[in-house]
C-alpha cells in the first residue's frame, strides 16, 4: 500500500503528539530560579503533561551529560521524550523539533535568558530578538529566529 505524502506528514506529525502524551517532562533548574517556574507552566498547558521541577545544585555536571555547548547555557535544562531543551525555548520551536527529529540534533538552546523569552516577559518592557540553537552531534545551527 502506498502512502499518500499528506497522510505521511499527518502520522508523522500524529506518532509524536501520542508520545509526548505519556511521559512527565524533568527540568533540572538553578536552586530557587523563579523564571523557571513561568516557562515550567508555559510547557505544561502546552505539552498537558506533569512537569517536575528539581533544583539541582550540580546542574553544569547535568548540561555536560545533556551534550549542552557551555556557550548556550541557561537557568534551565528540560529532558523531554530524549531530547534536551535548554533555557527559555518557544513552546513552538520544541515541538517542531520533537516532530521533525533532525538528524545529528540532541536538542535546542537559547542562551542567557532574554526577555521577551517564554518565560521572561516583562509587562512594559520591548522583547530582546533572540535565535534558538540546535546542537549536538551534527554542531551548531540557527533553528529559529525570535523578534527584531
Amino acid at each position: 500500500m502506498k502512502l499518500t505524502r499528506r497522510l505521511a506528514i499527518l502520522l508523522a506529525l500524529a506518532v509524536p503528539s501520542l508520545a509526548m502524551a505519556a511521559t512527565d517532562i524533568v527540568v533540572h533548574r538553578d536552586p530557587g530560579c523563579g523564571c523557571c517556574e513561568q516557562w515550567a507552566a508555559q510547557v505544561h498547558r502546552q505539552f498537558g503533561r506533569r512537569v517536575t521541577m528539581i533544583d539541582d545544585q550540580r546542574r553544569a555536571a547535568f548540561q555536560r551529560a545533556q551534550g549542552v555547548p557551555a556557550r548556550l547555557a541557561s537557568c534551565h535544562t528540560a529532558v523531554i521524550d530524549g531530547m534536551v531543551f535548554e533555557g527559555h525555548v518557544p513552546i513552538d520551536d520544541m515541538k517542531r523539533l520533537l516532530a521533525q527529529r533532525p538528524r545529528g540534533v540532541k536538542g535546542l538552546a537559547v542562551a542567557d535568558m532574554p526577555i521577551g523569552s517564554p518565560g521572561m516577559e516583562v509587562p512594559g518592557q520591548r522583547a530582546q530578538a533572540f535565535d534558538v540553537v540546535a546542537f549536538g552531534p551534527a554542531g551548531q545551527r540557527v533553528f529559529a529566529h525570535h523578534g527584531g
